[in-house]
């Protein structure tokens, strides 16, 4: 029989402990000959990241020594921070940003000379002896240079510029024969999801480029992951028919290539890039394709025949995929579902036998504190529709007093441009095993619902999201599903912005945390790395013209609306949002009497890696709502300092 306790009071299982010290992060995969390899990020190691790998014997190891940390810097978020070949690695240390080479059973060693540049997003250049990779130089004046560049694998300082002259690139890729390479760029003031280029250009003896040629794109259309397939055939994924669908070059040698589309339809087969080395996609052979597409914000993973067109989905079980590399006919993708943690999964296409690499948790978690996500539509502005994902509470050992509804955590998702998923994230069940409803949103803006769900935001930032977030809380307080006093707002970055502005800008949360967001956007937009730093002139608009709707829309400026707790966590190494945005809002705060908490970090940057810090974010917001909302907690958490409590 259950405990009868009131929501927020249950003892749960699925501890802060717990989640810190049986979880690490998946990243990159790579496949080199029989051997498969990844990155893992690891909280309880200060959150290094370390390349592992598992041979075909099923064992795994680090191929990574302390204290090195695979992490590139390249647009701040980094991303394909390594390579390998026939059992040679090369990756990005953090602390200098230098490449270093690292052959099996000996320690790493520079390539690179010590400058101030950092590399992502490299490939092998076999025949000609090097990498080729996009390099960000931070040694001039002003704004940081992008380029394309080759490294000597002899000679790391002998690097050349192969192309140059856009403010971004990523995705470079060698055809077969070697003789020809294709990148993506694009432009202040786009996005990569906003309008990139596709290019192609002959290899020249000497290993420069000639014949540059523009396949696709502009700067109203988002290329993302062109690759080649083994007869020479360029693939790519372009949103101009407004969703990310699949294409290729009949002929990339033509001065005007024809691009012929495949599998036109209502679903997205591309990402935001955020990061380099995004792929929803690999190519098989000359006929076949595995990918994986979204739609209504679940996932799925299919087989492309390119001779029909024909799309035939492959049945796994996982709602989120992503990640996908393949070997002949081996596929390794990153899944999860709402009942199983994100997990390396390999995939033989020809006998369509599976097997899990390395799960993310090995934690054995029962059903019964399990909340399973229910996709949600709800109403908002304009008559237009938003999405989401309702978490109920559940926890099979406790029940509500009779009449009592469950408060409710809104999750508002950073970027803004990218998406929830329903795959298990622990960190939610923390609060629903607790007694806490959670409403993951994704509002006008997010992606995987076509370009023009994604454009809603556009000159729209701090409305949009937070009338859809708003929206939602109100629909599930009207459908009794939660308490309508007892709601509060959560997100990091872009969505602590917009948790900041829907504590400022409406009175529908009585409480909310921020993760290192955004409270003055002035000083986001004059003050932070060049891949952002025209960003807001999509969101908001151009800045200094519009500077009005920056100050109308920045909540430092309008502090006094305030009228609720917030509980703030920020990184102090934060080159994205830094510190000091915390830190104004806290003493505005402070000075209108309001309760206000401030957990700082040292050593964090923009996201949280280190497990001590991780725990006690956890449990910090979780303590000030229960003084907030006035709940027994079942057990003690590590108190945080509450102001004008």
């Amino acid at each position: 029989m259950n405990t009868v306790s009131p929501y927020g009071s249950w003892k749960s299982p699925i501890t802060s402990d717990l989640i810190v010290s049986g979880t690490v992060g998946l990243g990159q995969i790579a496949i080199d000959g029989d051997d498969i390899y990844w990155v893992e990020g690891r909280p309880s190691e200060a959150g290094r990241s370390v390349i592992v790998r598992r041979t075909p014997d099923g064992k795994i190891t680090d191929v990574t020594p302390p204290p090195f940390n695979v992490r590139t810097r390249v647009h701040e978020y980094g991303g394909a921070a390594f390579a390998v070949s026939g059992g040679v690695v090369y990756f990005s240390h953090f602390a200098d940003q230098r490449i270093y080479c690292q052959r099996l059973d000996s320690p790493p060693e520079p390539l690179t000379p010590t400058a101030k540049c950092c590399y992502a997003d490299a490939i092998f250049d076999k025949p000609r002896n090097r990498l080729i990779c996009v390099r960000e130089d931070n040694s001039g004046e002003g704004e940081s240079a992008n380029t394309i560049v080759s490294i000597n694998f002899d000679n790391g300082e002998d690097i050349q510029i192969l192309t140059q002259g856009n403010d971004f690139y990523a995705s470079p890729r060698l055809s077969p024969d070697g003789s020809q390479l294709s990148w993506i760029c694009w432009n202040h003031p786009n996005m990569p999801w906003d309008g990139t280029e596709l290019w192609v250009a002959e290899i020249n003896p000497d290993g420069s480029l000639e014949g540059k040629q523009l396949v696709a794109g502009g700067v109203d259309e988002s290329i993302f992951q062109p690759e080649w397939s083994p007869d020479g055939v360029l693939y790519f994924v372009s949103d101009k028919s407004n969703w990310w669908n699949f294409y290729r070059t009949v002929n990339s040698r033509q001065e005007k290539p024809e691009i012929e589309p495949l599998c036109e339809m209502a679903a997205e087969f591309g990402l935001p890039q955020w990061v380099f080395g995004m792929s929803t996609y690999a190519v098989v052979s000359e006929n076949k394709i595995i990918c994986t597409y979204t739609q209504q914000g679940k996932w799925y993973l299919a087989n492309l025949d390119l001779a029909s067109k024909q799309l035939t989905n492959i049945e796994t079980g996982y709602t989120n995929i992503s990640s996908v590399k393949a070997r002949g006919e081996t596929v390794v993708f990153l899944a999860g579902s709402p009942t199983e943690s994100t997990a390396i999964v390999q995939l033989n296409v020809a006998t369509s036998q599976w097997g899990i690499l390395r799960k993310s948790s090995d934690l054995s978690i029962e059903s019964g504190y399990l909340s399973v996500p229910e996709p949600l539509e709800f109403p908002t502005e304009n008559g237009l529709t938003a999405f989401g994902f309702f978490y109920p509470p559940k926890n099979q050992d406790f029940a509500a007093p009779a009449g009592e509804k469950p408060p409710l955590v809104v999750k508002s998702h950073g970027g803004p441009t990218a998406a929830t998923s329903s795959s298990m994230n622990l960190k939610i069940q923390y609060w629903t095993s607790r007694g806490f409803a959670v409403l993951d949103v994704n509002y006008g803006g997010s992606t995987g619902y076509g370009r023009e769900y994604r454009r809603r935001l556009q000159n729209s930032w701090g409305i949009v999201d937070v009338d859809d977030c708003a929206n939602g809380a109100k629909y599930l307080a009207e459908k009794n599903l939660v308490d309508g006093e007892k709601m509060a707002i959560a997100g990091g970055s872009a969505g602590g912005y917009t948790t900041l502005c829907a504590l400022t800008f409406r009175d529908v949360f009585q409480a909310g945390a921020s993760y290192y967001g955004v409270s003055d956007l002035e000083a986001l937009a004059t003050d932070t790395h060049k891949f952002e730093s025209r960003y807001l002139d999509g969101l908001i608009g151009a800045y200094p013209e519009r500077k009005d709707l920056y100050v109308e829309r920045s909540p430092i400026h309008s502090a006094e609306r305030l009228s609720c707790p917030i509980i703030f966590f920020q990184g102090l190494e934060d080159k994205v949002v830094p510190p000091n945005q915390a830190e104004m809002m806290v003493e505005i705060l402070k000075a209108k009497g309001l309760p206000v908490a401030y957990v700082a970090y040292e050593g964090e940057q923009h996201g949280f890696r280190r497990a001590e810090n991780i725990k006690r974010t956890l449990d910090g917001e979780f303590y000030f709502y229960s003084r907030v909302f006035k709940f027994e907690l079942a057990e003690p958490v590590e108190e945080v300092p509450i102001y004008n409590l």
